[in-house]
């Protein structure tokens, strides 16, 4: 059980800092050089601990999980610098917002696949490792596209928005910039409240995908 538990811990962190690079990558490849110059294009997650988002959180929701039984371990990572002025492209920022969340779709779509196509060559403590790399990097990319600030989604359904009406694009973008003053630790901790309350339905969506991607019975 230990073990698992340190396992999973690695995944999560692992995930977590391909989803900055990510952020940064795509950024860099549309023009703004900003992640790279601060030395965020690494692997290297020291660079990418944030005191409150990577240890304070993570740690808070672990020890209070006996009370509350939330069920999920959320953590987020030193936000990637990027200056939007820089982007090339009217979408620059929605693409380099999904480009985390798609990392981590796209990581969980390989592993998912391995098990429902070489499940027999496979081990069963190998297919109980791959399962949960799927698990957390699907449970990643569904909270980081939940469309409110601060998270990823809010930007990818701004650039959603603005190729389907300037309207809703502009209303969105006052409902963002009036939720981001509360800053990133006490919106995040509005989220994960609002999440509490609808984990059961979160859970049943991100069981119900990795049924899909894996072909196993969850």
């Amino acid at each position: 059980m230990q073990i698992d538990l340190i396992f999973g811990v690695i995944v999560l962190i692992l995930s977590i800092v391909l989803h900055e690079v990510a952020h940064g990558y795509m950024a860099n490849r549309l023009g703004d050089p900003t992640a790279r110059l601060a030395g965020r294009l690494t692997l290297n997650p020291i660079s990418h601990i944030d005191p409150i988002g990577s240890l304070l959180l993570p740690g808070l929701l672990l020890l209070s999980q006996p009370f509350t039984h939330f069920p999920f371990l959320i953590g987020y990572a030193k936000p990637v610098p990027y200056n939007p002025y820089n982007l090339r492209g009217k979408y620059g920022e929605g693409l380099v917002a999904f480009a985390g969340p798609g990392t981590n779709l796209l990581i969980a779509v390989i592993f998912g696949l391995l098990i429902r196509f070489t499940s027999a060559q496979l081990g069963p403590d190998l297919i109980n490792a791959f399962a949960l790399i799927a698990y957390i990097n699907l449970l990643l990319a569904l909270f980081n596209l939940i469309p409110v600030p601060p998270l990823d989604g809010s930007k990818v359904l701004s650039a959603l928005f603005g190729m389907v009406s300037p309207g809703l694009e502009r209303a969105y973008g006052i409902f963002r910039l009036n939720f981001e003053r509360l800053g990133v630790f006490s919106g995040t901790l509005l989220i994960l409240f609002l999440f509490y309350y609808l984990s059961p339905y979160f859970s049943a969506l991100l069981l119900s995908l990795l049924s899909l991607l894996t072909g196993a019975r969850i």
